[in-house]
């Protein structure tokens, strides 16, 4: 095979060595009343935003517009494995080279293609996450870690075509606005709903709800009659309809382009021989399935298979979850899960919250409580709309305090400095709880993959959470922190892609968790 220079996708993150020019890139436009781009920040914080946008900026097909007959074809691509024949032993690097082709059959001369790829043993129950290179000619070299013995397969999917890529590009940048929100606002008997965005057209009055601690924008159309501090409620308002072309809409099919396999064309897998790993781990991947038990490469992981062994590590503490519905997965996990923590009614609206969980024997007491604006919940009462940071600053931390905390799918729809600015606040705060209380235990759950059709692609693509988790990574590596790698934990495992995983996913993110609150002593 020739020698290929290639751009790195390392451990979800996406290092470009071209610059703009070379790749084609072009200025999108922005809403005029929309200042994403003039935040007041200091030098140091305006360093990081742009090396933080340097860092997943994505290449571009080199002649703008592709027609739909040249983009690229998951059918007519195929992968090859590198030395196939080749004697493997666990511990080994397992290479596999990927061919794009476009509808017509031709070899593809770009690269910006997403692509998803892990190996499985499907009677082991087991499976991990691929490492991917784009080598910006049409081809991709995926690289593998080979962790257990057995056959391995090798599985490859695209999710979108570059093509595709570059529509979502424009419609984060040009289309905020395409999921709308609304609150209520009521005085006596009479009320009125109004639109709600973290900008509005400046062509009616607006009520500005600008966090006073943060600085954290939003804003709602002034009520005709009421005044702005009748607001009673936050509501998903809706989704815009019509927002591609029909060439783009070509570019979001189902069965042809969204999440489609790339079969191989020699064999799809190999044979690994035991042997006892020593040496330097790589980072990539975090972690891998083994009989269906997710098992880390950095720490160990306690099966917590009792509720009695649950019950023992949290006794004594309190649990704050923060975060959108993946998270509230956890909260009813731990509330099924464990006999004795019973949910106190506080009479939240269903899959809303805040909830409460409480064990009085154990003194335990688990509390969810999901974050603020933007999020596409049905209706958050107005005095519940909390952000994370404020939250964190209100706690006393110590050796007894859990945090854990998830934020990303709900901020797809909006330019990345929008997410870069409340994970700086969230950090700010996490900083100032680990100073005052070095020993409070904080945990991020990164974000996870999904099912994906044409309409779901345009407001919460894989894309899109990809690229938030990969700054959300780097902005909290090297800080007193755990992840949950929630992404890997779905790319790796035998189950269809969901929003919100399987409850064995879920078990096994609750046992990585847990096993951060109460690590082994060995």
């Amino acid at each position: 095979l020739p020698s290929l220079s290639c751009t790195i996708l390392l451990a979800n993150w996406f290092t470009n060595s071209l610059s703009q020019k070379d790749l084609g890139f072009s200025k999108t436009t922005r809403k005029p009343y929309c200042g994403y781009s003039q935040q007041t920040l200091s030098k140091r914080e305006q360093a990081e935003q742009e090396s933080l946008l340097a860092a997943i900026e994505w290449p571009k097909p080199p002649d703008g517009k592709i027609p739909f007959a040249q983009s690229t074809d998951p059918s007519h691509s195929d992968f090859v494995i590198v030395k196939s024949s080749k004697f493997f032993k666990v511990g080994d690097q397992l290479e596999v080279l990927v061919r794009m082709k476009d509808f017509q059959g031709k070899p593809k001369q770009y690269g910006g293609d997403y692509l998803q790829a892990r190996i499985h043993s499907p009677g082991l129950k087991a499976g991990a996450a691929g490492r991917i290179v784009d080598c910006q000619n049409g081809l991709y070299k995926v690289f593998f870690t080979l962790l257990w013995p057995g056959e391995v397969k090798v599985s490859v999917s695209l999710v979108h075509p570059s093509e595709a890529v570059q529509v979502l590009l424009r419609l984060r940048e040009e289309r905020p606005d395409r999921v709308y929100f609304k609150s209520s606002f009521k005085s006596g008997r009479y009320s009125e709903t109004t639109e709600c965005n973290i900008c509005l057209p400046e062509d009616l009055p607006v009520c500005n709800y600008t966090d006073l601690y943060t600085g954290e924008p939003w804003f709602c159309y002034k009520p005709r009659k009421l005044s702005c501090a009748s607001r009673i409620n936050h509501a998903k308002g809706g989704y815009v309809k019509g927002l591609l072309t029909r060439e783009e809409s070509l570019f979001f099919q189902s069965d042809v382009n969204i999440k489609r396999p790339i079969l191989s064309s020699g064999p799809d897998s190999v044979i690994v021989k035991p042997k006892a790993v020593t040496g330097k781990v790589n980072s990539s991947p975090s972690g891998y399935y083994y009989e269906d038990q997710w098992r880390s490469r950095t720490h160990w992981i306690h099966n917590f298979n009792k509720s009695d062994d649950i019950t023992d590590c949290l006794q004594g503490k309190v649990i704050h979850l923060f975060g959108d519905s993946t998270m509230r997965q956890w909260f009813e996990y731990l509330t099924a899960f464990v006999p004795d923590l019973v949910e106190f009614n506080l009479g939240s609206p269903k899959n809303v919250g805040p909830f409460m969980s409480v064990d009085l024997k154990h003194n335990i007491l688990l509390k969810f409580r999901c974050h603020g604006p933007p999020i596409r919940f049905s209706t958050v009462f107005s005095s519940e709309l909390r952000y994370i940071a404020n939250e964190l600053n209100s706690i006393v931390g110590g050796r007894n305090t859990v945090v854990a905390i998830t934020i990303w799918s709900h901020f797809s729809t909006f330019p990345v400095e929008v997410y870069i600015r409340r994970l700086r606040n969230i950090r700010r705060a996490v900083l100032q709880l680990l100073d005052r209380s070095p020993k409070t235990a904080i945990v991020i759950r990164t974000a996870n993959v999904q099912e994906l059709g044409p309409e779901v692609s345009l407001f919460n693509s894989d894309w899109y959470s990809f690229q938030l988790d990969s700054v959300m990574r780097k902005m909290f590596s090297g800080i007193a922190v755990h992840f949950v790698d929630a992404w890997e934990m779905s790319v790796a495992h035998y189950l269809p892609h969901n929003l919100h995983p399987n409850e064995i996913i879920v078990k096994n993110q609750i046992d990585a968790f847990l096993s951060y609150v109460c690590p082994l002593q060995t």
